[in-house]
């Protein structure tokens, strides 16, 4: 029987194998993720999800994408949570010197059209490289397919994305 087939059935000795074989490839994929201090509360967080979520496990799909599309989900939480904390009022008369916003919300509203634009398995490379901040073998780990056609829909639709800017 699998590790990941052992978690699914509730066996307390493969999380702490899970967390064992697992541990270190989180830490480092969070570490690239959130802040230091931050580290060590999401890595819990995870294997926490890991226990409490078992029985959704799929094994056909593999244990570590799995895993790690947990590590990033609490990762984005993180630094969702630390954003809404460090936001602060500027005073009024700081606001006049605050730099006009306006070009860099346009180009993003830019990219977010070319993004919906784009046929759904290039849009979702492109969002899990760039804002999942996922390496390409990562995608493929965590998508089921191989790492070419990761790369072929990358380039394909950031071609795409040009054409359409």
């Amino acid at each position: 029987m699998t590790l990941g087939q052992r978690l699914g059935q509730g066996d307390e000795t493969a999380l702490e194998e899970c967390y064992a074989v697992l541990g270190p490839l989180v830490r480092r994929h969070v570490l690239r993720l959130v802040p230091c201090h931050a580290v060590d509360d999401v890595v819990q967080l995870v294997f926490l999800e890991v226990w409490r979520s078992r029985g959704r496990f799929d094994p056909a799909r593999g244990l570590e994408p799995w895993v790690l599309a947990i590590a990033r989900k609490r990762a984005i939480d993180q630094l969702r949570a630390e954003s809404r904390h460090s936001r602060r009022a500027v005073p009024l008369d700081d606001a006049a010197r605050v730099p006009d916003a306006a070009p860099a919300v346009d180009t993003a509203c830019d990219v977010r059209r070319a993004l919906a634009d784009l046929p759904a398995p290039q849009r979702q490379a492109i969002v899990l490289a760039h804002y999942g901040q996922l390496t390409q073998r990562e995608i493929a780990d965590l998508l089921a397919v191989p790492l070419g056609t990761v790369k072929a829909r990358t380039a394909r639709g950031l071609h795409r994305m040009r054409d359409l800017l």
